[in-house]
Parts: C-alpha cells; sequence; structure tokens
C-alpha cells in the first residue's frame, strides 16, 4: 500500500449508496485517496477545493447527467475520467469517449477491474521530472505540430495549445511512432491501452475522429491520419524528434 500522503486522489461521482460506498472502501484498501459526490453540484464543490487525479463518473445523475458532466470537465481540463454506464448501452459508451472519457467501465463491475482501470488511466497520463536535456529529447514535431511527450502537450503550428484527453495523447503518440505505417484497430488497442484493453470494437474509431477534429485542417477530408480501407490508419507526415 502506499503512502496516503503522496497517493493519487479519486472522486467518485455516483448517486447509489451501496456502490459508493463499496469502490470508495475497495480504494482507499488499496492506498488511495477517496471523495465521493452524489451529483454535479457536489462534484463542483469538490473540484474547486481538492486536487483530484481522477473521476469515476456514472452516467445516470440526478439533475446534471453524467455525459452532460464529462462535457463540461472535458471543455476546461484534461482530467481523467472514467465512465460508469448501464449494462449493455453501448450507445452511452461510445457518448462517453465522443464527449472525452479515457474509459468506461460497464454496470456491474467487480471493483478490482475498476481498480484496474484506474491504474492503468493513472499510468497513462503520469509524468515524471526530467532534467531539461532529458524532456528536449521527448519532443516529438510532425506537419508543424509540437508534441513534448514529458508534459503531455500539444502545441499547434500557430503556437497555440490544444488540449488532449489522455486517450488521444496515447493515440496520437501511437501513430508519431509509427509514421507511413498502417495501423489496424486491434494495434492500436494494443499500443494505447496495452493487453487488458477491453474496448468495444468503434473506440479507436470515435478517438481518432476526436483526434482529427484538433489537428486536422478538414476533419471530413483529413490528411494527416487517413483511413485505410479495411485496414486501420495510417499517419502520413514525416516524425521528427526533438
Amino acid at each position: 500500500m502506499q503512502p496516503m500522503t503522496c497517493s493519487p486522489h479519486i472522486l467518485i461521482v455516483e448517486d447509489d449508496r451501496e456502490i459508493r460506498d463499496l469502490v470508495s472502501r475497495f480504494l482507499k484498501q488499496n492506498g488511495y485517496r477517496v471523495s465521493t459526490a452524489t451529483d454535479g453540484r457536489n462534484m463542483d464543490r469538490i473540484l474547486g477545493s481538492s486536487r483530484i487525479d481522477l473521476v469515476v463518473l456514472d452516467i445516470m445523475l440526478p439533475g446534471e447527467d453524467g455525459l452532460s458532466l464529462c462535457r463540461r470537465l472535458r471543455s476546461t481540463s484534461s482530467l481523467p475520467i472514467i465512465m460508469l454506464t448501464a449494462r449493455g448501452q453501448e450507445t452511452d459508451r461510445i457518448v462517453g469517449l465522443e464527449v472525452g472519457a479515457d474509459d468506461y467501465l460497464p454496470k456491474p463491475f467487480n471493483p478490482r477491474e475498476l481498480l484496474a482501470r484506474i491504474r492503468a488511466v493513472l499510468r497513462r497520463t503520469a509524468t515524471f521530472p526530467k532534467g531539461t536535456e532529458e524532456r528536449a529529447r521527448d519532443i516529438l514535431r510532425f506537419a508543424g505540430w509540437r508534441l513534448d511527450l514529458g508534459s503531455r502537450r500539444l502545441q499547434s503550428p500557430d503556437g497555440l495549445r490544444v488540449p488532449l484527453t489522455s486517450g488521444e495523447f496515447d493515440l496520437l503518440v501511437a501513430f508519431c511512432q509509427h509514421p507511413g505505417r498502417v495501423l489496424t484497430r486491434d494495434q492500436l488497442l494494443d499500443l494505447t491501452h496495452g493487453r487488458a484493453a477491453k474496448a468495444f470494437d468503434r473506440s479507436v474509431d470515435i478517438q481518432v475522429s476526436r483526434l482529427r477534429q484538433k489537428i486536422e485542417a478538414d476533419p471530413k477530408d483529413p490528411l494527416l491520419i487517413q483511413t485505410v480501407r479495411t485496414g486501420g490508419y495510417i499517419f502520413t507526415p514525416e516524425v521528427n524528434r526533438a
């Protein structure tokens, strides 16, 4: 168990008291700090007063629903979000990824599965202190864009910072590390989520669509991330490491 003073702080937004208490207790037993909220108002209050490392967000909430809360959070921050969806509701999962969730978990779920998802998302979003020389080697450039792997920041050719979710960042890194090569959906899942991934078929397509919205001049006629019929996707620009 890791020290509580430096352990990640998880916010659970769930109106079902039994689920909320079970998950909270389980995560605390595994070394995490935990705060809980029953709705969007409580969530906003906690986010305004505490540093949160990841939000576990239920879709079905009183008042403002989870999808709306996720969309609102994503418009102002890159805070990792794992959504809890009703069992068998693939539409909710698709929309959840479309509005910026990093991962999803259908109910009912085993707390150990949620713990694994939390660890995976936090691992993907973790940053570590590096020296200036080492950080410089972690900068990738393509088509005027600048991707800083150390700080996980994307800068446009105009010099503007473009926020990315952890899923979008991991996908862009995968493309940058394999330019000019056709990558299947399964390969992209492996590169971005690892062997533990249980994503449904459309999750990669959704993340690609979101990434195109951010880096393509015309997302409907993409030049950087091109679709290969029956194959997957190919990242076309030359990539240079600074």
